[in-house]
């Protein structure tokens, strides 16, 4: 199972956050939904992921493009995760966070299930990019360590 993702983790990865990009533009542009500042620093830290992830899948190499897209998504996890708490009131509202050319960071534009909003669409996305760029990385540096010890032994 883990030998499957690990071949697949760039087109999986390229795949969602290629979605997360569309959904974010579709909430914005064709549902009306105005973004908040939170929400476009994720996007700041998503949408260069579709072009680093599809550069990536036409040059059929990128171990550096992972340590990037991981740095991104982490970063972008954390800003939703964040954003999350502050929309079902686990974290208060700071002042900086509701400026005056948006709406508030705490407004709910969805609810779905009774959990799921916009900010936890993302830090899922966030979390399963993470998820199959690290498990590409294990694999790319469990050949490596084999390719060394195999050249070691001759």
């Amino acid at each position: 199972m883990v030998g499957f993702f690990s071949k697949k983790a760039i087109p999986f990865s390229f795949v969602v956050a290629l979605i997360a990009t569309l959904g974010s533009l579709f909430y914005s542009e064709i549902a009306g939904y105005e973004p908040c500042k939170l929400c476009w620093f994720q996007r700041i830290f998503m949408y260069p992921q579709v072009i680093l992830l599809g550069i990536t899948l036409w040059k059929k190499n990128g171990i550096l493009v992972i340590y990037n897209s991981i740095s991104l998504s982490v970063i972008g996890a954390v800003i939703a995760g964040y954003h999350y708490l502050l929309q079902i009131g686990l974290v208060p509202e700071l002042s900086c966070a509701a400026v005056g050319y948006s709406v508030a960071c705490s407004q709910r534009f969805v609810m779905n299930f009774g959990y799921i909003t916009i900010p936890m669409m993302a830090f899922t996305a966030f979390a399963m990019i993470i998820t199959f760029l690290l498990i590409k990385k294990r694999a790319w540096l469990n050949r490596v360590l084999y390719n060394k010890k195999m050249k070691n032994e001759h």
